[in-house]
Protein backbone atom coordinates (compact mmCIF):
# COMPACT_ATOMS: atom_id res chain seq x y z
CA UNK A 1 0.00 0.00 0.00
CA UNK A 2 1.72 3.27 -1.03
CA UNK A 3 1.16 6.15 0.78
CA UNK A 4 3.66 8.32 -0.91
CA UNK A 5 4.19 10.43 -3.59
CA UNK A 6 6.02 13.15 -5.53
CA UNK A 7 4.95 16.45 -6.59
CA UNK A 8 7.78 18.89 -8.47
CA UNK A 9 10.73 18.17 -6.40
CA UNK A 10 8.92 17.39 -3.10
CA UNK A 11 8.36 14.47 -1.91
CA UNK A 12 5.21 13.88 0.42
CA UNK A 13 4.32 10.74 3.00
CA UNK A 14 1.44 10.03 4.91
CA UNK A 15 1.82 7.73 7.47
CA UNK A 16 -1.89 6.28 7.72
CA UNK A 17 -5.29 6.37 5.66
CA UNK A 18 -7.01 8.55 8.07
CA UNK A 19 -4.24 11.42 7.86
CA UNK A 20 -4.27 10.72 3.58
CA UNK A 21 -8.57 11.23 4.02
CA UNK A 22 -7.94 14.17 6.23
CA UNK A 23 -5.22 16.06 4.15
CA UNK A 24 -6.85 15.52 1.17
CA UNK A 25 -10.10 17.12 2.41
CA UNK A 26 -11.26 20.82 0.39
CA UNK A 27 -10.08 23.23 3.33
CA UNK A 28 -12.30 22.86 6.19
CA UNK A 29 -11.80 24.66 9.26
CA UNK A 30 -13.29 22.18 11.13
CA UNK A 31 -9.96 20.44 10.37
CA UNK A 32 -7.49 23.39 10.72
CA UNK A 33 -9.14 23.40 14.60
CA UNK A 34 -8.50 19.56 14.84
CA UNK A 35 -4.97 20.49 13.69
CA UNK A 36 -5.41 17.43 10.79
CA UNK A 37 -5.54 19.81 7.42
CA UNK A 38 -2.83 19.92 5.20
CA UNK A 39 -0.46 22.89 5.52
CA UNK A 40 -0.52 23.62 1.81
CA UNK A 41 -2.16 23.37 -1.28
CA UNK A 42 0.46 21.10 -2.81
CA UNK A 43 0.41 19.00 0.17
CA UNK A 44 -3.86 18.86 -0.42
CA UNK A 45 -2.87 18.09 -4.13
CA UNK A 46 -0.44 15.34 -2.96
CA UNK A 47 -2.85 13.77 -0.47
CA UNK A 48 -5.71 13.38 -3.11
CA UNK A 49 -2.99 11.84 -5.56
CA UNK A 50 -2.49 9.07 -3.18
CA UNK A 51 -6.31 9.00 -2.05
CA UNK A 52 -7.00 8.26 -5.55
CA UNK A 53 -4.75 5.20 -5.92
CA UNK A 54 -5.67 3.49 -2.94
CA UNK A 55 -8.29 0.26 -3.28
CA UNK A 56 -11.44 0.29 -1.92
CA UNK A 57 -10.88 -2.97 0.18
CA UNK A 58 -7.88 -1.20 1.45
CA UNK A 59 -10.39 1.90 2.65
CA UNK A 60 -12.12 -1.09 4.55
CA UNK A 61 -9.32 -3.14 5.60
CA UNK A 62 -8.44 1.10 7.69
CA UNK A 63 -11.46 2.90 8.81
CA UNK A 64 -11.02 5.95 10.85
CA UNK A 65 -11.72 4.26 13.89
CA UNK A 66 -10.95 0.35 14.46
CA UNK A 67 -13.30 -1.95 14.29
CA UNK A 68 -12.77 -3.47 17.76
CA UNK A 69 -13.39 -0.60 19.08
CA UNK A 70 -15.79 1.42 17.65
CA UNK A 71 -19.58 -0.18 17.56
CA UNK A 72 -20.54 2.13 14.62
CA UNK A 73 -17.31 0.89 13.01
CA UNK A 74 -18.59 -2.74 13.01
CA UNK A 75 -22.95 -1.65 12.48
CA UNK A 76 -21.70 -0.63 9.07
CA UNK A 77 -19.31 -3.10 7.99
CA UNK A 78 -21.48 -5.70 8.99
CA UNK A 79 -23.78 -4.41 7.04
CA UNK A 80 -22.19 -4.64 4.00
CA UNK A 81 -23.23 -6.67 0.97
CA UNK A 82 -20.58 -9.00 -0.04
CA UNK A 83 -22.01 -9.84 -3.83
CA UNK A 84 -21.34 -5.71 -3.99
CA UNK A 85 -18.18 -5.13 -1.98
CA UNK A 86 -16.95 -8.32 -4.28
CA UNK A 87 -17.43 -6.49 -7.27
CA UNK A 88 -15.73 -3.10 -6.40
CA UNK A 89 -12.89 -4.03 -4.37
CA UNK A 90 -10.22 -4.30 -6.14
CA UNK A 91 -11.35 -0.60 -7.69
CA UNK A 92 -9.41 2.49 -6.87
CA UNK A 93 -11.04 5.24 -6.04
CA UNK A 94 -10.33 7.08 -9.10
CA UNK A 95 -11.70 4.52 -10.89
CA UNK A 96 -15.15 4.40 -8.49
CA UNK A 97 -15.21 8.19 -9.78
CA UNK A 98 -14.96 7.59 -13.43
CA UNK A 99 -17.74 4.62 -12.62
CA UNK A 100 -20.05 7.22 -11.05
CA UNK A 101 -19.94 9.91 -13.93
CA UNK A 102 -20.16 7.35 -16.60
CA UNK A 103 -23.41 6.00 -14.81
CA UNK A 104 -26.83 6.04 -17.15
CA UNK A 105 -28.80 8.33 -15.33
CA UNK A 106 -31.71 5.93 -15.60
CA UNK A 107 -29.36 2.81 -14.88
CA UNK A 108 -29.33 0.57 -11.86
CA UNK A 109 -25.12 0.62 -11.63
CA UNK A 110 -24.87 2.46 -8.90
CA UNK A 111 -27.65 0.93 -6.92
CA UNK A 112 -26.04 -2.33 -8.01
CA UNK A 113 -22.51 -1.06 -5.89
CA UNK A 114 -23.70 1.26 -3.08
CA UNK A 115 -24.16 -1.40 -0.72
CA UNK A 116 -20.71 -2.06 -1.12
CA UNK A 117 -19.58 1.49 0.26
CA UNK A 118 -18.49 2.37 3.89
CA UNK A 119 -18.56 5.99 4.55
CA UNK A 120 -14.46 6.24 4.14
CA UNK A 121 -15.05 5.17 0.61
CA UNK A 122 -17.81 7.29 0.19
CA UNK A 123 -15.88 10.36 1.33
CA UNK A 124 -12.73 8.83 -0.34
CA UNK A 125 -13.99 9.57 -3.78
CA UNK A 126 -15.66 13.04 -2.87
CA UNK A 127 -12.44 14.48 -1.35
CA UNK A 128 -11.34 14.00 -5.11
CA UNK A 129 -14.16 15.31 -7.23
CA UNK A 130 -15.22 19.05 -8.12
CA UNK A 131 -18.49 20.46 -7.42
CA UNK A 132 -19.68 20.16 -10.44
CA UNK A 133 -18.56 16.27 -9.91
CA UNK A 134 -20.41 15.74 -6.80
CA UNK A 135 -23.72 17.45 -8.56
CA UNK A 136 -23.64 15.05 -11.45
CA UNK A 137 -23.42 12.10 -9.69
CA UNK A 138 -25.77 12.86 -6.89
CA UNK A 139 -28.56 13.31 -9.77
CA UNK A 140 -28.27 9.75 -10.61
CA UNK A 141 -28.15 8.68 -7.23
CA UNK A 142 -31.57 8.01 -6.81
CA UNK A 143 -32.98 7.49 -3.44
CA UNK A 144 -36.62 7.00 -2.92
CA UNK A 145 -38.77 7.02 0.59
CA UNK A 146 -41.92 6.27 1.50
CA UNK A 147 -44.47 7.06 4.03
CA UNK A 148 -47.98 8.78 3.56
CA UNK A 149 -45.95 10.37 0.91
CA UNK A 150 -43.40 9.78 -1.47
CA UNK A 151 -39.91 11.62 -1.87
CA UNK A 152 -37.08 11.69 -4.07
CA UNK A 153 -39.16 11.18 -7.12
CA UNK A 154 -37.67 12.77 -10.37
CA UNK A 155 -38.85 16.29 -10.42
CA UNK A 156 -40.15 16.09 -6.48
CA UNK A 157 -39.06 18.91 -4.61
CA UNK A 158 -40.86 18.40 -1.01
CA UNK A 159 -40.13 20.39 2.40
CA UNK A 160 -40.09 20.21 5.78
CA UNK A 161 -42.62 22.48 7.61
CA UNK A 162 -40.85 24.13 10.50
CA UNK A 163 -43.12 25.89 12.77
CA UNK A 164 -40.69 26.24 15.74
CA UNK A 165 -41.53 28.52 18.08
CA UNK A 166 -39.88 29.93 21.39
CA UNK A 167 -42.45 29.12 24.31
CA UNK A 168 -43.63 25.77 22.44
CA UNK A 169 -47.38 28.07 21.78
CA UNK A 170 -49.43 25.66 20.11
CA UNK A 171 -51.26 29.15 18.76
CA UNK A 172 -48.28 30.07 17.14
CA UNK A 173 -46.94 26.44 15.79
CA UNK A 174 -50.45 26.43 14.17
CA UNK A 175 -50.51 29.56 12.77
CA UNK A 176 -46.89 28.75 11.52
CA UNK A 177 -48.62 25.76 9.99
CA UNK A 178 -51.22 27.08 8.17
CA UNK A 179 -49.24 29.68 6.76
CA UNK A 180 -46.06 27.06 5.70
CA UNK A 181 -49.55 24.59 4.24
CA UNK A 182 -50.69 27.52 2.32
CA UNK A 183 -47.28 27.85 -0.21
CA UNK A 184 -47.53 23.80 -0.35
CA UNK A 185 -45.01 23.54 2.23
CA UNK A 186 -44.61 20.21 4.58
CA UNK A 187 -45.35 16.92 2.14
CA UNK A 188 -42.34 15.92 3.61
CA UNK A 189 -42.99 16.41 7.44
CA UNK A 190 -44.52 19.02 9.89
CA UNK A 191 -41.69 18.99 12.10
CA UNK A 192 -41.00 20.88 15.87
CA UNK A 193 -37.93 21.23 17.47
CA UNK A 194 -39.32 21.53 20.92
CA UNK A 195 -37.94 23.85 23.81
CA UNK A 196 -38.87 21.64 26.49
CA UNK A 197 -37.97 18.22 26.48
CA UNK A 198 -40.20 16.08 28.41
CA UNK A 199 -42.89 13.32 27.17
CA UNK A 200 -45.71 15.78 28.36
CA UNK A 201 -44.63 18.76 26.38
CA UNK A 202 -43.63 16.81 23.31
CA UNK A 203 -46.85 14.18 23.33
CA UNK A 204 -49.23 17.56 23.53
CA UNK A 205 -47.34 18.99 20.25
CA UNK A 206 -47.68 15.62 18.85
CA UNK A 207 -51.21 15.31 19.53
CA UNK A 208 -51.93 19.04 18.16
CA UNK A 209 -50.36 18.37 14.96
CA UNK A 210 -52.23 15.83 14.69
CA UNK A 211 -54.76 16.71 14.79
CA UNK A 212 -54.61 19.11 12.48
CA UNK A 213 -53.57 16.41 9.53
CA UNK A 214 -56.79 14.25 10.94
CA UNK A 215 -58.80 17.41 10.60
CA UNK A 216 -57.36 18.05 6.50
CA UNK A 217 -57.09 14.63 5.72
CA UNK A 218 -53.45 16.10 4.85
CA UNK A 219 -51.72 13.11 3.20
CA UNK A 220 -47.91 13.93 5.80
CA UNK A 221 -46.87 12.91 8.85
CA UNK A 222 -45.36 14.63 12.22
CA UNK A 223 -42.50 14.71 14.05
CA UNK A 224 -41.16 16.66 17.55
CA UNK A 225 -37.88 16.88 16.89
CA UNK A 226 -36.59 16.02 20.59
CA UNK A 227 -34.42 13.28 22.16
CA UNK A 228 -35.60 9.71 20.72
CA UNK A 229 -35.75 8.27 24.75
CA UNK A 230 -38.40 11.34 24.75
CA UNK A 231 -39.98 10.71 22.03
CA UNK A 232 -40.38 7.06 22.68
CA UNK A 233 -41.55 7.98 26.29
CA UNK A 234 -44.78 9.67 24.63
CA UNK A 235 -45.50 6.75 21.99
CA UNK A 236 -45.99 4.15 24.95
CA UNK A 237 -48.19 7.09 26.50
CA UNK A 238 -50.29 7.45 23.14
CA UNK A 239 -49.04 10.32 21.41
CA UNK A 240 -49.88 10.01 17.95
CA UNK A 241 -46.63 9.58 16.06
CA UNK A 242 -45.69 9.54 12.35
CA UNK A 243 -41.89 9.51 12.66
CA UNK A 244 -39.25 9.42 15.14
CA UNK A 245 -36.15 11.07 15.19
CA UNK A 246 -32.51 11.69 15.97
CA UNK A 247 -29.01 13.18 15.73
CA UNK A 248 -26.81 10.68 14.78
CA UNK A 249 -22.68 11.28 14.90
CA UNK A 250 -20.15 9.07 13.07
CA UNK A 251 -18.37 7.93 16.16
CA UNK A 252 -19.54 5.44 19.08
CA UNK A 253 -18.31 8.22 21.43
CA UNK A 254 -19.84 11.47 20.06
CA UNK A 255 -23.27 9.35 19.72
CA UNK A 256 -22.31 8.65 23.66
CA UNK A 257 -22.32 12.43 23.79
CA UNK A 258 -25.71 12.81 22.07
CA UNK A 259 -26.96 10.37 25.19
CA UNK A 260 -27.88 7.70 22.42
CA UNK A 261 -26.03 3.69 21.21
CA UNK A 262 -27.38 1.56 18.60
CA UNK A 263 -29.55 -0.60 20.86
CA UNK A 264 -31.18 2.29 22.05
CA UNK A 265 -32.25 3.43 18.01
CA UNK A 266 -32.74 -0.07 17.71
CA UNK A 267 -35.44 0.04 20.67
CA UNK A 268 -36.81 3.37 18.73
CA UNK A 269 -37.09 1.93 15.07
CA UNK A 270 -38.86 -1.29 16.66
CA UNK A 271 -41.34 0.86 18.54
CA UNK A 272 -41.73 2.88 14.84
CA UNK A 273 -43.30 0.07 13.10
CA UNK A 274 -45.35 -0.85 15.35
CA UNK A 275 -46.80 2.75 16.57
CA UNK A 276 -45.81 5.25 14.10
CA UNK A 277 -48.64 6.44 11.99
CA UNK A 278 -47.27 5.44 7.77
CA UNK A 279 -49.38 2.98 6.52
CA UNK A 280 -46.53 0.76 6.87
CA UNK A 281 -44.09 3.39 5.45
CA UNK A 282 -40.19 4.11 6.89
CA UNK A 283 -40.49 6.01 9.87
CA UNK A 284 -36.99 7.07 11.16
CA UNK A 285 -35.83 10.54 10.85
CA UNK A 286 -32.18 11.24 10.97
CA UNK A 287 -30.34 14.48 11.52
CA UNK A 288 -26.13 15.13 10.72
CA UNK A 289 -23.77 17.59 10.36
CA UNK A 290 -19.92 18.15 9.79
CA UNK A 291 -18.20 19.17 12.62
CA UNK A 292 -20.94 17.62 15.39
CA UNK A 293 -17.80 14.85 16.35
CA UNK A 294 -15.19 17.22 17.12
CA UNK A 295 -17.45 19.32 18.85
CA UNK A 296 -17.59 16.66 21.84
CA UNK A 297 -14.01 16.19 20.95
CA UNK A 298 -15.48 12.50 19.56
CA UNK A 299 -13.54 12.54 16.16
CA UNK A 300 -10.07 10.84 17.40
CA UNK A 301 -8.36 13.06 14.83
CA UNK A 302 -10.41 11.90 11.51
CA UNK A 303 -11.47 14.64 9.48
CA UNK A 304 -14.81 15.76 9.80
CA UNK A 305 -16.76 15.18 5.77
CA UNK A 306 -15.31 10.99 6.66
CA UNK A 307 -17.12 11.28 9.66
CA UNK A 308 -20.09 13.01 8.54
CA UNK A 309 -20.06 9.85 5.52
CA UNK A 310 -19.69 7.37 8.75
CA UNK A 311 -23.41 9.01 9.70
CA UNK A 312 -24.99 8.01 6.42
CA UNK A 313 -23.31 4.24 6.13
CA UNK A 314 -24.77 3.64 9.96
CA UNK A 315 -28.13 5.89 9.13
CA UNK A 316 -28.77 3.74 5.97
CA UNK A 317 -28.96 0.33 7.75
CA UNK A 318 -32.79 1.64 9.63
CA UNK A 319 -34.27 2.45 6.17
CA UNK A 320 -35.16 6.22 7.18
CA UNK A 321 -38.20 8.15 5.35
CA UNK A 322 -35.81 11.56 5.74
CA UNK A 323 -32.05 12.21 6.73
CA UNK A 324 -30.78 15.76 6.40
CA UNK A 325 -27.67 17.42 6.89
CA UNK A 326 -27.60 20.58 9.32
CA UNK A 327 -25.06 21.80 6.68
CA UNK A 328 -24.10 25.27 8.25
CA UNK A 329 -25.80 25.02 11.66
CA UNK A 330 -22.95 24.29 13.91
CA UNK A 331 -20.67 27.49 13.15
CA UNK A 332 -17.57 29.10 11.61
CA UNK A 333 -15.35 26.57 14.07
CA UNK A 334 -15.94 23.78 12.02
CA UNK A 335 -17.75 25.74 8.15
CA UNK A 336 -16.14 29.55 8.11
CA UNK A 337 -18.05 30.93 5.45
CA UNK A 338 -20.36 30.96 2.41
CA UNK A 339 -17.93 28.85 0.54
CA UNK A 340 -17.18 26.06 2.23
CA UNK A 341 -20.92 25.73 3.35
CA UNK A 342 -22.01 25.73 -0.25
CA UNK A 343 -18.72 22.91 -0.40
CA UNK A 344 -20.38 20.98 2.28
CA UNK A 345 -23.46 20.67 1.72
CA UNK A 346 -22.84 19.83 -2.01
CA UNK A 347 -20.40 16.88 -0.43
CA UNK A 348 -23.01 15.59 1.97
CA UNK A 349 -25.96 15.22 -0.40
CA UNK A 350 -23.37 13.30 -2.58
CA UNK A 351 -22.45 10.97 0.09
CA UNK A 352 -25.67 10.27 1.26
CA UNK A 353 -27.44 9.58 -1.88
CA UNK A 354 -24.70 7.27 -3.01
CA UNK A 355 -24.73 5.39 0.39
CA UNK A 356 -28.36 4.78 0.06
CA UNK A 357 -29.93 7.64 2.54
CA UNK A 358 -32.52 9.78 1.12
CA UNK A 359 -31.10 13.17 1.51
CA UNK A 360 -32.59 16.84 2.21
CA UNK A 361 -30.31 19.73 3.23
CA UNK A 362 -30.84 22.47 5.84
CA UNK A 363 -29.24 25.05 3.51
CA UNK A 364 -28.45 27.06 7.12
CA UNK A 365 -25.83 29.51 8.12
CA UNK A 366 -25.64 30.78 12.02
CA UNK A 367 -25.70 34.50 11.97
CA UNK A 368 -22.14 34.75 13.15
CA UNK A 369 -20.72 32.94 10.09
CA UNK A 370 -19.21 34.77 7.34
CA UNK A 371 -22.12 33.90 5.08
CA UNK A 372 -25.19 35.62 3.53
CA UNK A 373 -28.66 34.83 2.22
CA UNK A 374 -27.11 34.88 -1.43
CA UNK A 375 -25.12 32.08 -0.71
CA UNK A 376 -27.61 29.94 1.31
CA UNK A 377 -29.61 30.68 -2.01
CA UNK A 378 -26.89 29.71 -4.36
CA UNK A 379 -26.41 26.61 -2.28
CA UNK A 380 -30.50 25.31 -3.01
CA UNK A 381 -30.22 26.43 -6.54
CA UNK A 382 -27.00 23.93 -7.09
CA UNK A 383 -28.73 21.11 -4.51
CA UNK A 384 -32.17 21.05 -6.39
CA UNK A 385 -30.10 20.94 -9.50
CA UNK A 386 -28.18 17.94 -7.99
CA UNK A 387 -31.41 15.86 -7.13
CA UNK A 388 -31.84 16.94 -3.52
CA UNK A 389 -35.00 15.03 -1.58
CA UNK A 390 -36.25 17.73 0.12
CA UNK A 391 -35.36 21.45 2.54
CA UNK A 392 -36.60 22.85 5.64
CA UNK A 393 -39.54 25.23 5.29
CA UNK A 394 -39.00 28.05 8.10
CA UNK A 395 -41.15 31.22 8.48
CA UNK A 396 -39.40 34.27 6.90
CA UNK A 397 -36.17 31.86 6.89
CA UNK A 398 -35.35 33.04 10.38
CA UNK A 399 -36.07 30.03 12.97
CA UNK A 400 -37.23 31.95 16.05
CA UNK A 401 -36.49 29.18 18.41
CA UNK A 402 -33.17 27.79 17.25
CA UNK A 403 -31.63 31.29 16.18
CA UNK A 404 -30.15 30.70 13.00
CA UNK A 405 -31.10 31.34 9.19
CA UNK A 406 -32.57 28.75 6.54
CA UNK A 407 -34.51 28.23 3.58
CA UNK A 408 -38.33 30.13 4.15
CA UNK A 409 -41.78 28.89 2.25
CA UNK A 410 -41.54 31.13 -0.30
CA UNK A 411 -37.68 30.06 -1.08
CA UNK A 412 -39.22 26.32 -1.50
CA UNK A 413 -41.93 27.95 -3.39
CA UNK A 414 -39.80 29.64 -5.85
CA UNK A 415 -37.07 26.83 -6.12
CA UNK A 416 -40.28 24.71 -7.35
CA UNK A 417 -41.17 27.33 -10.09
CA UNK A 418 -37.68 27.90 -10.95
CA UNK A 419 -36.74 24.21 -11.21
CA UNK A 420 -39.82 22.72 -13.23
CA UNK A 421 -40.52 20.80 -9.43
CA UNK A 422 -43.44 19.78 -8.02
CA UNK A 423 -44.54 18.51 -4.15
CA UNK A 424 -44.68 14.95 -3.64
CA UNK A 425 -47.81 13.78 -5.88
CA UNK A 426 -50.00 12.53 -2.81
CA UNK A 427 -49.77 16.16 -1.67
CA UNK A 428 -50.06 18.04 -4.70
CA UNK A 429 -52.92 16.13 -4.94
CA UNK A 430 -54.41 17.93 -1.79
CA UNK A 431 -53.18 20.93 -3.09
CA UNK A 432 -55.61 20.70 -6.44
CA UNK A 433 -58.93 19.55 -4.01
CA UNK A 434 -58.54 22.72 -1.93
CA UNK A 435 -57.61 24.83 -5.04
CA UNK A 436 -53.90 25.67 -3.41
CA UNK A 437 -52.38 24.15 -7.03
CA UNK A 438 -53.08 23.60 -10.50
CA UNK A 439 -50.82 22.20 -12.92
CA UNK A 440 -48.04 22.08 -11.12
CA UNK A 441 -48.33 25.94 -10.07
CA UNK A 442 -49.38 27.76 -7.11
CA UNK A 443 -52.96 29.65 -7.11
CA UNK A 444 -53.85 32.98 -6.51
CA UNK A 445 -55.27 31.29 -3.13
CA UNK A 446 -51.70 30.19 -2.30
CA UNK A 447 -49.79 32.01 0.43
CA UNK A 448 -52.56 32.79 2.41
CA UNK A 449 -52.88 31.08 5.40
CA UNK A 450 -56.70 32.33 6.27
CA UNK A 451 -57.53 29.85 3.29
CA UNK A 452 -55.83 26.92 6.15
CA UNK A 453 -57.59 28.75 9.15
CA UNK A 454 -61.22 28.77 7.18
CA UNK A 455 -60.73 24.62 6.50
CA UNK A 456 -60.26 23.51 9.57
CA UNK A 457 -63.01 25.54 10.87
CA UNK A 458 -65.06 24.27 7.94
CA UNK A 459 -64.38 20.89 8.87
CA UNK A 460 -64.80 21.29 12.91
Amino acid sequence: MNLSTTLGNEKFSFASIKEILAKANEKKSGDVLAGIAAQTELERVAAKQVLSELTLQELRENPVLEYEKDEITRFIDDGIDPKSFDKIKNWSVAELREFLLDADTDSEDIEEVRYGLTGEMAAAVCKIMSNLDLMTAAKKAVVLSKAKTTLGLPGVLAARLQPNHPSDSIAGINASIFEGLSYGIGDAVIGINPVCDTAESVGRLLHATDRIIEHLSLPTQNCILSHVTTQMKAIENGAPAGLIFQSIAGSETANSAFGITLDMLREADDLGSKKCKVDGGSYMYFETGQGSELSSRSHNDADQVTLEARCYAFARRFKPFLVNDVVGFIGPEYLADGRQMIRAGLEDHFMGKLLGVPMGIDACYTNHMDADQNDLENLTVLLVASGVNYFMGVPMGDDVMLSYQSSSYHDVASLRELMGCRPAPEFEIWLEENGLMANGKLTERAGNSKVINDLCVALR
